[in-house]
Parts: C-alpha cells; structure tokens; sequence
C-alpha cells in the first residue's frame, strides 16, 4: 500500500472510532500527497490518537440525556416535596390549616432558595427538550406544594412579619432579590409553559417585591446597601453596592411579568436594566464583568468572577426570549450579547472550562459558571444570536467538561459555594467548592437540555481533526 493512500486509511480509522456516525459528504480530511516515492518520517504523524483530557466530540442526545438522569435521579430522591412536624419529625399528610409547627422536611437543599429557582428553571427546559414528563412534574409537583402552602399561611405572615411561621416564610416576606427573584421567574415560565398550578398568589408576592420594593439607585438599577430604615445604610458590602448577580436575580423576572402581564413598561424597564449594569460593570476590552460597583466610588479594582458573569449572560437571553421583537432596545441588548459571549470565547480552557476568576488562570476550573455559558452560548446559537460555526464547537466542548463533573450518583463537582463580593483576588481564587452548593445543579439541566436541542438542529463533527459545524440538520 503506498504512503498516501496508508495516510489516508488511518485518518479514516481514527475518525470512525471517535465518531462512529456517518457524516456528509463535506467532511474533509487532509488532501492526500502529491509526491510519489517512500514516506517521510512524519508522514503519517496528524493522524495520530489525541488523548483529550474533556472528550472532543459532540454528544448524542441520548448521552446527555444520560448525563441528565443521574442528576434528575439524585435530586428526586434528595429534594423531598413533603412537610413534617418540627417538633417530633413526623410526616404530615394533609395540611388545612397554617399549622406553626409544619416544615419541609429537611433535604440536600431547600425548596425555596434562588439557586432551586434556577432548578426548577432547569428541570424544565430538560422536560421539553428530552420528553420525559418527570423533569416537568418535579418542578410542577414543588410549584404546586408552594403554591397550597403560600394560600394557607400567607394571611398568617402578613397579619405578624416578625413572630409568624411558615415554612417556605422567606418566600412571603421577602427582604432581597434572593428570596424571591429566580423563584418568581420560574413560576412565570411555567405559567407562560401551560402548567396547571394557581401561581396568581405567588406571582403577585414576588413580583411586587422585585418591581416595587427592592433598593434601587436614583437611575432605577438594583443595588444593595439601601437604607436600614434607621437612618442608616446597609453594608451589602458597601452603601450603594452594585452586585453583577442581580442583573439576573430580577431582571429575566420583570421582563417575564411584561410578557405575562402584556406591560410594555415592565419590558422597558428590564431592558434598561440590563444596559445600565453593562454601562456600568462591562469591560468592553477584555469583553467580560466586574463583579461589584459601588455608585460614587472612583476607582473599581475588577475581580471577573465566573459565575456572576455566567448570571449576566444568562440574563440576556432569557430577556430576549420574550423581548418584544420590534422592542426598542432589543438591538442594544444583541449587541451586548455578542460582545460577552466573544469576550468568554477568549478565556474558556483546553479542557472546556472557565476559571473561579475569569482572566486569572491561577484560579480553578469552576463547574457552575462553564454550565451556564454552556447553556447560554448553546441557546444564542439556537435563537440565531451568533454564529453556529463559531459558537457550536465552543458550546460543545464546555457541555463535555460540565458532564465529566456529574459523579455516578447525580452529584456535581466542581461548584464554588455561596459567595459574596469583594474587591482582591484572594477572596475568589480561595471560595471551598462542594457537591452540595446549589448553584450548579440548575445550570446543568439548563446546560444539557440546551445541547439536546442545538445538536438536534445543526450538525457537529470532525474536519480534518477540528470539531466543526456541518450545517443544519
């Protein structure tokens, strides 16, 4: 056999046993050598077998689906949708009344926090884009309870903020964006979605929060630090302290009430929002966030935390998803996407992630903040924001890397804890990482169910050993 048409043989292996799917025709391999005699020594040497640390390829819908599974399975079984007695542990069947004694039983993580509203967010998009009815009915199901919950012991909280019980009372009396935003974006989704669940209690607790009772700035952006109702301010950590996460934790929220309510006013004010944090905390030459703002403060040290931009860019399109179409400051909101999502292209790793800090690559690789750019790169491709060809591979990649962190148990590694915000590097770079943050179960879902559906609709698959887009499906 001669050289060319051997080189041409073990490409041909080497790319079947990666990709053991037939691709079209415009798939190509490197153009067979003209020159005729013996073989050089490195002849054959592209065609070597590349160890990738993250697997270079994209995943069928049935492995992320797999992947999935084990997330779904582990958060059913530690997530219980059940109340018991506080005083002696025993389960409770059937509440009637504002029983001051009932409380969830306890769990991995709590039903009412703004990371489980990125869950139930999470369970779903992996609901619609696997088919399976179990990741719609564990958001449904937790909805529903809260929902019954919020009719028997709201009146109760309402009649004494300060003495009053309720399981889920943070919910009901709500003193931050924490409280109340994620959740109140999920109940809206899931409305919008067709679920069956009586939301209007609760959409109007959370939604007055975020729209009517939360600190703004003079210019109407979320801050914290606002008045401590005793002459004083809050340290949140500073007076006036613009946090990156909350573009996040309410907007998507008032942008959802317009598309509930019919407001264009709440569609106006999310869109302004989102360009009055990125005017105040976008770097447009590195092409990413800071993470905190202090109105009046002349100089900002920039710490780029990943998961705060993750928050950012997932903002974005979830804004846009119901954004008015012919909405005046949809094309604003585009173009800032763009420029993030280019900006993170920079910095994602050869093993698909992102670092704690961003542009510090002394920082670990951190789990929560690649799945969501995961899914917030992957559902831009999908909208058509950006380029499939620049864009897919990149979302593939970091979907690979998200999946190698899901143990065998559904548990996820890798994810930075609850964190505050800081203006020096050490903060950061030493926040603990543990399976039982919350933060990174919600993106994973997110992140997967997104990949089901831009895998569905393009093709992906080695060029001449690149992983490259091959065109619509």
């Amino acid at each position: 056999m001669n050289s060319s048409k051997l080189r041409r043989c073990l490409t041909g292996a080497l790319v079947a046993g990666l990709f053991p799917v037939v691709f079209n025709a415009v798939a190509q391999d490197a153009p067979a050598a003209q020159e005729k005699g013996p073989a050089p020594a490195d002849a054959m040497l592209h065609a070597l077998t590349v160890e990738y640390p993250t697997p270079y390829r994209a995943m069928s819908a049935e492995e992320v689906k797999t992947v999935l599974d084990r997330v779904y399975t582990y958060l059913e079984r530690t997530t219980p949708a059940e109340l018991i007695h506080k005083s002696d542990g025993t389960p409770i069947a059937n509440l009637t009344t504002a029983d001051p004694d009932a409380v969830f039983k306890p769990g991995d993580f709590r039903l009412t926090s703004y990371e489980w509203g990125v869950t139930y967010l999470g369970m779903l998009a992996a609901g619609a884009a696997t088919g399976d009815a179990r990741y719609t009915d564990y958001t449904i199901k937790r909805h529903q309870l809260l929902s019954d919950l919020t009719r028997l012991y709201n009146p109760v909280v309402q009649a004494d903020l300060k003495n009053s019980h309720a399981p889920h009372k943070s919910f009901l009396n709500p003193h931050a964006l924490d409280d109340a935003g994620a959740l109140c974006h999920s109940f809206l989704k899931a409305k919008l979605g067709g679920s069956k669940v009586d939301y209007t209690q609760m959409i109007g607790i959370c939604g007055n929060f975020v729209t009517k009772k939360e600190y703004r700035l003079p210019d109407g952006t979320f801050a914290r630090g606002g008045p401590d109702g005793n002459g004083g301010f809050k340290a949140r950590p500073l007076k006036n302290t613009v946090w990156l996460d909350d573009m996040f934790m309410g907007v998507p929220t008032i942008a959802y009430l317009g598309a509930v309510n019919g407001d264009s006013k709440q569609f106006d004010d999310a869109a302004k929002q989102v360009l009055q944090f990125s005017k105040r905390m976008f770097n447009p030459q590195l092409g990413i966030y800071m993470h905190g703002y202090v109105e009046g403060q002349a100089d900002h040290p920039e710490m780029h935390w990943a998961r705060a931009n993750g928050w950012a860019v997932m903002s974005m399109v979830e804004v846009l998803e119901v954004l008015p179409k012919n909405h005046k400051q949809r094309d604003a909101i585009l173009k800032q996407l763009r420029a993030h999502i280019k900006g993170l292209s920079t910095y994602q790793t050869r093993d698909g992630f992102w670092h704690q800090l961003i542009d510090r690559p002394d920082t670990y690789q951190e789990t929560s903040a690649t799945a969501i750019y995961t899914y917030a790169i992957a559902r831009a491709v999908n909208r058509g924001y950006v380029e499939a060809q620049a864009y897919g591979p990149m979302a593939n990649l970091a979907w690979n890397a998200t999946a190698s962190k899901v143990l065998a148990n559904g548990q996820i590694e890798g994810i930075c804890v609850g964190t505050g915000m800081a203006f020096d590097p050490a903060f950061y770079s030493y926040r603990p990482t543990s399976v039982k943050a919350a933060h990174g179960y919600g993106p994973a879902l997110l992140a997967g169910a997104e990949i089901i559906e831009m895998n569905k609709k393009f093709k992906f698959g080695l060029n001449d050993s690149g992983l490259m887009f091959q065109g619509p499906r």
